[in-house]
């Protein structure tokens, strides 16, 4: 079965490059009826406030390590700061074991926050399905998450990518599809609650509104987070002026497992694939902090192990929709060599509220005085895709950039969410799903190539093929 998976999936990605190089870029013509794109409605269910007194609410995980056997379990109470346990175990309701966490709070203008809980839950077994007990007496509440595989260069694993979801009626359809797509762990590319909209205690209230809004996702399954431009929240009118203050309070990261100074980027390995979480919106030019820790994370990256190679930002490199245009340069001018050098796979980014893929291109021989001005088709590139169409309140950015680049494979001024499902160190399978009117629908799908893994077996078998013609006597090799 694994063979016949190989060569099937081997031809469709021939005849999905041989259809890259001509570059025959599409830009779809679907055009979405209306549909709410307003924030829903504080009474409505999707806030409900969990029944019992200072009930734990905003549950959600993230992987808490660098490998997999860690989460870091996030919640909030509201009126006091109750139990700062985690209670957990193999089996439901038979908590054998305990961690305790950290509780906090932050103001944000007038506003206070509820009591911030983070609990650490290491030491975990690979691929176990554990359930967890937070707070305590009638207003505690129960859960579940699985761990992943051991980490292998065969192992199979489904990630979801969202990015810029909001809390309206779109974002709303946006994470039941993603829920019913069986995928693992969510990417997740930047722009959580879009409370930055809002005013004063607003800010704050919709940042509890959007915590509760994730739960029934972010309770069970961890989301890799990253940041973007909502939540830096300067907001000097108010008296604010702490860039990203309610994100690094809210939502935790394992930071300081790949060595970084900062929760705003970092690494994770999980199952067959290495994540880097890079910031648009911290320094990240030659000699600062973010610039000497990527260049040290990509030489920890072991193809062996964990063949792909993933990068979440928040602002795309590549981007032909008149919104947000050329944002990413100077990101690119930095880092895009790298890249291509240590051959990432995939970079998946949000901010534009639209959905797009490139081809393999890079342009990295430019050098303002000399060289290849346009991007250049490139086999060791990343397919670059921006996924910044979760359904935010803002709407979509419609107004792409008239002819289509040549580097541009596919786009649509539509919302959904994409998964990725790893079949093994060689082949992954990619799927963008159009949320029409309510409704999920497949639009965008291709078989992508491992650049580490197919360079090298492209290699192997010339070199094989070679022996045999000129070689005569070395035909067994």
């Amino acid at each position: 079965m694994q063979s016949l998976f190989v060569k099937v999936t081997f031809v469709a990605f021939i005849s999905l490059s041989s259809a890259a190089i001509g570059y025959g870029g599409v830009t779809s013509k679907f055009v979405r009826s209306e549909w709410p794109s307003v924030d829903i409605p504080l009474n409505n269910e999707a806030f409900a406030i969990p029944k019992g007194h200072n009930a734990p609410q905003q549950v959600h995980i993230t992987q808490g390590d660098y490998d997999g056997k860690a989460v870091i379990i996030s919640w909030v109470t509201p009126d006091e700061p109750g139990s700062n346990k985690v209670h957990y175990g193999t089996s439901e309701k038979n908590y054998v074991h305990s961690a305790e966490g950290t509780v906090t709070n932050y103001t944000f203008h007038e506003y206070k926050s509820g009591y911030i809980h983070h609990c650490l839950v290491d030491g975990l077994e690979y691929d176990t399905k554990y359930y967890y007990k937070i707070g305590s007496g009638e207003s505690s509440r129960e859960f579940w998450f699985q761990t992943p595989p051991r980490i292998g260069p065969d192992v199979p694993y489904k990630f979801g990518m969202i990015g810029d979801l909001g809390q309206t009626y779109n974002s709303l359809s946006t994470l039941e599809h993603y829920m019913h797509s069986g995928a693992q762990t969510v990417l997740f590319v930047g722009d959580l609650s879009y409370a930055d909209r809002y005013q004063y205690n607003d800010v704050g209230l919709r940042w509890d509104t959007w915590g509760r809004f994730v739960e029934r996702s972010t309770a069970y399954q961890p989301w890799i987070w990253s940041a973007g431009n909502h939540e830096i929240e300067y907001m000097p009118y108010m008296g604010e002026v702490t860039p990203f203050k309610s994100y690094l309070y809210r939502y935790a990261t394992p930071y300081l497992a790949s060595k970084s100074s900062s929760p705003m980027w970092y690494a994770v390995r999980r199952a067959s694939a290495h994540i880097i979480v890079l910031s648009s919106y911290s320094p990240f030019v030659k000699y600062t902090p973010q610039w000497f820790w990527l260049k040290e994370e990509l030489k920890k990256v072991d193809r062996e192990k964990t063949p792909w190679l993933i990068v979440l930002m928040h602002v795309p490199i590549y981007n032909s929709n008149e919104a947000h245009f050329m944002e990413g340069e100077s990101m690119r001018a930095v880092f895009e060599k790298w890249f291509v050098r240590k051959k990432v796979d995939v970079v998946f980014a949000g901010h534009v509220h639209a959905y797009e893929r490139s081809y393999r291109i890079s342009n990295i021989n430019y050098n303002v005085s000399s060289g290849d001005r346009y991007p250049m088709p490139d086999k060791s590139a990343p397919v670059y895709i921006t996924v910044g169409d979760g359904g935010n309140q803002e709407g979509l950015a419609g107004r792409f950039r008239d002819p289509q680049p040549e580097y541009s494979a596919f786009r649509e001024a539509s919302y959904g969410h994409s998964t990725l499902e790893i079949k093994n160190r060689t082949h992954a399978f990619y799927h963008w799903n159009r949320n029409d009117d309510g409704k999920k629908v497949p639009t965008d799908s291709f078989v992508i190539h491992n650049r580490h893994w197919a360079s090298n077996l492209r290699r192997r078998k010339l070199k094989k093929h070679y022996l045999r013609i000129v070689g005569g006597r070395t035909a067994t090799i």
